[in-house]
């Protein structure tokens, strides 16, 4: 299969918009080629390619920053001579004066096909600064790993921040060119925009389900999505940054894990198996022991549980890991009611609410697991209804 950076270098008549036009570019590490040639080099060696500035996103350009609130500055590529500019620095937003340096704006962002992954949210933002600067905007389209299904309570109004652009589940199923592709709609954008689709895309054929196993070579994103298994998982493990849980930064399984040295990870999976044990169809869950060289709980032994989707036990159709990591803090709060489960810290921005509920989009989640007389099918029902609604709101943006 192709994706939109590949056509767009090995096609010229889609490049021909561009002739002299100011080109900038929205990239990270994972803004390669199939042959590994990242996505800057490649447009700098393009016969009269005019690039003139390029953009980061969070972790920034190079992926070199580990953390949630650790920014990146401003700099000057010292290859191709272009200004790079930080969107996840002094500013989140381009600012008037980046945006004075191209005409057309590529976007080649690898996203993880869920809502609160950043570089959802710095799509809409260069949509709208484009809308107001009257810049084109193209996305070379890219996978979206995980596919095609939908999981997870809607982002509520005066919800919205860094972490939820608008209206859209956990889990939303639709490529990055296809967000783009929702958001002037529903936002109204008055803005030039464009997608390079992929050619081949098959998101419901394995056993990638999304990803092209065996044709396209895994780049991190941002530091801790190492491989697809994380990107399955982490609709519902993303969850965990807003807990005093770990969920593994400092081992070799981020966000595929979580886990403390306080609590016992096999009694945990037990009470999850008990409550709900429909919740955990299409993988398996296997306790074991971990200590973060960083992060949380650092150089603390961890009783952990791992959320395992290889291999033959994983069901694309059935699995649903925001419902399972939501399973793992209700049997948390049944096994210890008085668990010191919501950490209360400043995240991405967001100075005067929950981390838990700025994630979720709303207080729903939290409400719903430190309600003790709150079944499983409550939370299921709400679910349900949203997920319901994203899949009708969603048809238009489809492509593939």
């Amino acid at each position: 299969m192709k994706f939109g950076i590949d056509r767009l270098i090995a096609e010229p008549e889609l490049r021909k918009p561009l002739e002299g036009r100011r080109v900038a570019l929205v990239a990270h590490p994972a803004s390669v080629t199939q042959d590994l040639t990242h996505s800057l080099d490649a447009l700098a060696a393009l016969p009269g390619m005019k690039l003139s500035a390029a953009f980061g996103p969070q972790h920034g350009l190079r992926g070199d920053k580990q953390d949630n609130m650790v920014e990146s500055p401003d700099f000057d590529d010292p290859m191709h001579g272009v200004p790079v500019f930080s969107l996840y620095g002094e500013v989140r937003r381009p600012t008037g004066q980046s945006m004075h340096t191209f005409d057309v704006v590529l976007i080649d962002l690898q996203d993880l096909g869920c809502r609160i992954y950043t570089f959802v949210t710095t799509l809409l933002y260069v949509l709208e600064a484009a809308a107001q600067h009257g810049k084109a905007v193209w996305v070379l389209d890219r996978p979206n790993p995980v596919g095609r299904p939908v999981e997870g309570l809607t982002l509520r109004p005066g919800w919205e921040s860094f972490v939820g652009a608008g209206p859209i589940p956990m889990r939303h199923g639709l490529t990055l060119g296809e967000l783009g592709r929702w958001f002037v709609r529903h936002f109204d954008l008055d803005v030039d925009y464009r997608v390079i689709e992929m050619q081949g895309w098959r998101p419901d054929e394995g056993p990638g389900f999304g990803w092209p196993l065996g044709e396209r070579v895994w780049v991190n994103p941002s530091p801790n999505a190492p491989n697809l298994w994380m990107a399955r998982a982490y609709a519902g493990t993303v969850m965990l940054e807003g807990t005093t849980l770990s969920e593994g930064r400092g081992t070799t399984r981020p966000l595929e894990l979580f886990g403390a040295p306080d609590i016992d990870a096999r009694a945990v999976a037990a009470e999850m198996r008990r409550l709900a044990p429909e919740w955990l169809a299409g993988c398996a869950l296997r306790d074991c022991w971990f200590e973060p060289t960083f992060h949380k709980h650092v150089k603390q032994l961890c009783a952990g549980v791992q959320i395992h989707t290889e291999g033959p036990v994983y069901d694309h159709a059935r699995f649903r890991p925001w419902r399972v990591q939501a399973l793992a803090f209700k049997a948390i709060r049944r096994l210890y009611p008085d668990y010191p489960l919501w950490r209360d810290f400043p995240y991405e921005y967001e100075l005067e609410k929950l981390a838990i509920d700025v994630i979720n989009g709303g207080p729903g989640l939290r409400e719903w697991v430190d309600d003790p007389a709150a079944e499983p099918a409550d939370l299921d029902a709400l679910a349900r209804t949203d997920e319901a609604a994203w899949l009708e709101a969603r048809r238009e943006a489809l492509i593939y």
